[in-house]
Parts: C-alpha cells; sequence; structure tokens
C-alpha cells in the first residue's frame, strides 16, 4: 500500500479551529471516554490525558498491532499530552486539582465512585472550578440498581438487547467493532459541545452523565420500535436485513458476493426489469410488496440466485448501477485502506508516534473553514515536565517527583 502521494495534503491550514483555547483534562482508559476527548482534540482542544506512571493507560497494552502499539490506542490518543501521576499519592491528586483549577472541561470513565472517593465529586469541582464542565461516562450511569456493575463493551451490547437482533438465527454474535463504547464516546462528545455552548450564555458548567446502555439503547430504537407492546422482535438474519427484502448478501459467479438493497416499489421494478431481466416478475402477487417479499424470501432468493450465479460480479453490478438500485463489495481491512473513495477525497494524513509516523484518517466530516488537528500519538507522561513547568513547578520540583514516583 502506497501512502506518498497523500503527503501532499497533510498541510493544512489550522489557523483557527473550534476548540482553539478549551483545556479537557481526562482520567480516561480504554475506549469510550478516549474517544471522546480524541474527538474534541481534533478540534483543537489541549488534551491532558492524565495515566499511571509506568504503564500508563491499559488500553496500550491491549495488542501490539501497530508497530509495536496498540490498535486501540493509536486509534483514540492522538494530539493529546500524556501526564503521567499517581493518583494513590496526595500530592499527585494536588496537582490534577490545581490543572482543574483552570480547565474548561474534565472527562473521566473510571469505576463507579472511583473520582469521589479521590475527593473529586461533582460538588468538590464545582468549588474548585464553577465554569468546569464534568463528564462521567459509565456503564449504567451514576445512579440505580446496575450503578455499580461492572461493563465493558461485550456485556452492554448484552444488555441492550443488541445481540438478540445480531447474528444467524442459530447463535446472536457481537459487533465486530465497540459499538457499545463507541455510542457512549460519541454522546459524550456531543454533550461536551452543547454543553460549552450554554456555558458561553450562562458562565456557569455542566455535570454530564453519559450512561453506554443509554448510548446503545437510543440506538436500538429501531427494533424496540419494531416489538413494540409485546410484537414480535427482528429475527436475527445474518447479513441480510431483517425486515426488507431483498436485502444483503448474494453470490455470484466465481464465489464472489454482492451486498444490494431495494427500499421502494420503484425499486423492486427496475430490479425485475434491468436486474433479472424478468419484469413479469414485478407483478407477481407473491412479491406485490416488501412485507409479502419478506414473508416470501426463501421462493425469491432462489429466484435471485439462479440469475446470478450465471453472471460475474462486473456483470451483476452494472446492472444494478444501470436501474440505480443501491450496491457494494463485501470489503476486507486492506480494501479499507485501499478504498479509492478514501483516497480520491484525501481522508489521509500521517501522526507521529512513539514508534515513528503511522497513517491516519481524517475525522468525518470536511468544513471549508478549518482543517482538523492530527498531532502525534504521546508516550506515557510525554508531557509531565512541560504540563507541570506550566504550573509553575521549578526543574528541582519536578526532579522530586519523578524520583518519589509522582509522575
Amino acid at each position: 500500500m502506497s501512502w506518498a502521494y497523500h503527503a501532499l495534503f497533510n498541510k493544512v491550514n489550522m489557523s483557527i479551529l473550534p476548540l482553539d483555547g478549551i483545556t479537557v483534562v481526562s482520567l480516561e482508559h480504554a475506549i469510550a471516554a478516549p474517544f471522546c476527548t480524541r474527538q474534541l482534540a481534533d478540534l483543537g482542544a489541549r488534551v491532558i490525558k492524565v495515566e499511571r506512571p509506568g504503564a500508563g493507560d491499559f488500553a496500550r497494552g491491549y495488542d501490539q498491532r501497530v508497530k509495536g502499539m496498540s490498535s486501540h490506542f493509536v486509534w483514540v490518543n492522538r494530539s493529546k499530552e500524556s501526564l503521567a501521576l499517581d493518583l494513590k499519592q496526595p500530592e499527585a491528586l494536588e496537582i490534577l486539582k490545581s490543572l482543574l483549577k483552570t480547565a474548561d472541561v474534565f472527562v473521566q470513565n473510571l469505576a463507579p465512585g472511583a473520582t469521589s472517593r479521590m475527593g473529586l465529586s461533582v460538588d468538590e469541582l464545582k468549588k474548585i472550578n464553577p465554569r468546569l464542565i464534568i463528564c462521567d461516562i459509565s456503564g449504567y450511569g451514576n445512579f440505580g440498581p446496575y450503578t455499580n456493575k461492572k461493563a465493558y463493551d461485550l456485556l452492554i451490547q448484552s444488555e441492550a438487547g443488541f445481540l438478540s437482533v445480531t447474528g444467524t438465527p442459530e447463535a446472536p454474535s457481537k459487533a465486530g467493532n465497540s459499538i457499545a463504547d463507541i455510542a457512549a464516546g460519541m454522546y459524550a462528545y456531543t454533550n461536551i459541545l452543547s454543553a460549552l455552548l450554554l456555558r458561553n450564555r450562562t458562565n456557569v458548567g455542566s455535570h454530564i452523565d453519559v450512561s453506554m446502555l443509554e448510548s446503545l439503547g437510543e440506538w436500538m430504537s429501531y427494533p424496540m420500535y419494531y416489538a413494540f407492546d409485546g410484537a414480535e422482535p427482528p429475527p436475527r438474519s445474518g447479513v441480510s436485513h431483517a425486515t426488507i427484502y431483498p436485502y444483503g448478501p448474494f453470490g455470484v459467479a466465481g464465489g464472489n458476493t454482492v451486498m444490494l438493497g431495494l427500499q421502494n416499489e420503484r425499486e423492486w421494478k427496475l430490479f425485475c426489469e434491468k436486474v433479472l431481466l424478468n419484469p413479469e416478475l414485478a407483478g407477481d402477487e407473491k412479491f406485490a410488496s416488501n412485507f409479502k417479499r419478506n414473508e416470501n424470501r426463501d421462493l425469491l432468493k432462489k429466484i435471485i440466485d439462479d440469475c446470478f450465479t450465471e453472471l460475474s460480479i462486473d456483470v451483476v453490478t452494472e446492472r444494478l448501477e444501470d436501474a440505480q438500485i443501491a450496491n457494494a463489495q463485501v470489503n476486507t481491512m486492506k480494501d479499507l485502506w485501499d478504498h479509492p473513495q478514501l483516497g480520491s477525497r484525501h481522508r489521509w494524513r500521517y501522526v507521529d508516534s512513539p514508534v515513528g509516523s503511522i497513517p491516519a484518517m481524517l475525522p468525518p466530516g470536511l468544513n471549508d473553514q478549518y482543517g482538523y488537528r492530527m498531532g502525534p500519538v504521546p508516550g506515557v507522561g510525554q508531557h509531565s515536565e512541560s504540563i507541570l513547568e506550566g504550573l509553575g513547578l521549578s526543574a528541582d520540583k519536578v526532579a522530586s517527583l519523578r524520583i518519589s514516583k509522582i509522575i
């Protein structure tokens, strides 16, 4: 894979970014909170990531797939500063409080109640800094019978009913990425942006309580409403759509697969005429509406398979495009790295890291007034000295903190 031609687009004008001047302090680990704060950093916020001295965020050790670094960590931690603090030591807590006195945002996804036990409850933080926006991210939220229950991505996928509608009829399947963490990180991010806008009008900070269960629960609203008032929920249907047909993968000649989707009766008629070359099928009463096609999907699948298995993927794709039927390739991760659409839109940049330069995808959304910040992935405690000196500590004091293993 060649990245050479993307280097031309690494120099983006970032003279003014939306969150310039905003400082975020984060006690974060794993995915949900780091994904939230990385997006704030993308928009120009200064994000100070507080990590344990030595090992740092445990997500650093998930794997070694990116030149020895963790794939998870590289994804959600660029453009941040790393401050190593042993928060079990009182002097480290005082340093953290000093940072929070002038910070704009504090994000944490530690175990339930952990920050309060440190003396960083919402009430205490408001005394330190009334303008501070405090965002707690947890599995189940700050109150309720599940508050103290441990939560990981897979467990929330299960609790939120995601597994009940995902997979095959024989077995449920989890999502291939950290969907519950991502959902929580996104809602934390948008809630913080909203709180910053509100603070501009009130000059008062906010306390935000984001739960993974509620975040993924929101994304489950379609299957919940489909099963409204005791109705049957959508069945697990593999990579096919549970309630719309034809919508999903279909085999073609040579063992290849094409993904397609029909959304309405106009498309069904065009599909019969221009793809199956069987216009009479459009008038068959068994397939006269989506719910009938869904009820008779096995019969319709045989008709489609009989046509497609005689055709190459290029021919099927050409027919689908001619009929303006939505379709897609079944891509691998390598295909995504090399995707021509991402390349043509110049979506790749290089970012620095402790192991050298690595490619990174720009955040979604093109804005004609600014480009995203794409800064380095930090090493553990890489910025401890500069952050502490910024608080007014002398070089000798910083050295003594290191000797005492406070940083």
